[in-house]
């Protein structure tokens, strides 16, 4: 860990990811962060969580609602890999969390869990019609530390 010259350490960079386009506006900031200070890069991505939905097309067994469960958690851990390794090669250390959930309640939970210093994140994801998601907004109002939000154009991406 290293300090620049404004004194600040950071040890723990979070960088939340849905695998949008509009996530990956984000990888800059998070590579020059973590070469400038030498931190740790946590990457998470956050399943939803099907057993909770109402049921649609028909009832799902619970044997069923696990099995897609398991495909989406090794589709996950397929998709981090290849950013990780695409990405984040030059980083110093990164590591990959999966978490099953509430995308903002769950990116919450991983900065106490894992004391992270600081979170760089987009302005909004895959489903963003506006220039501000419902994810960002709530991280924003309910983190114990700084976020940093990376302005997304819309009509850019391509994911709306």
């Amino acid at each position: 860990m290293e300090t620049n010259e404004t004194g600040i350490k950071l040890k723990k960079v979070l960088w939340p990811t849905d695998f949008s386009s509009s996530a990956k506006k984000a990888l800059p900031y998070i590579t020059s962060l973590t070469m400038q200070y030498g931190a740790e890069i946590h990457v998470l991505y956050v399943i939803e969580d099907m057993a909770h939905h109402e049921s649609w097309y028909g009832e799902f067994d619970r044997t069923h609602i696990e099995k897609l469960m398991q495909w989406s958690n090794k589709s996950a851990e397929k998709r981090l890999d290849q950013i990780c390794g695409k990405y984040l090669e030059g980083c110093p250390l990164y590591i990959k969390h999966i978490a099953v959930g509430d995308p903002a309640q769950e990116i919450l939970k991983l900065i106490d869990k894992e004391k992270i210093d600081v979170v760089v994140m987009a302005s909004h994801g895959e489903k963003g019609i506006f220039r501000f998601g419902s994810v960002t907004e709530k991280v924003l109002k309910n983190s114990s530390v700084p976020v940093t939000t990376i302005p997304v154009d819309v009509e850019k991406t391509g994911d709306s």
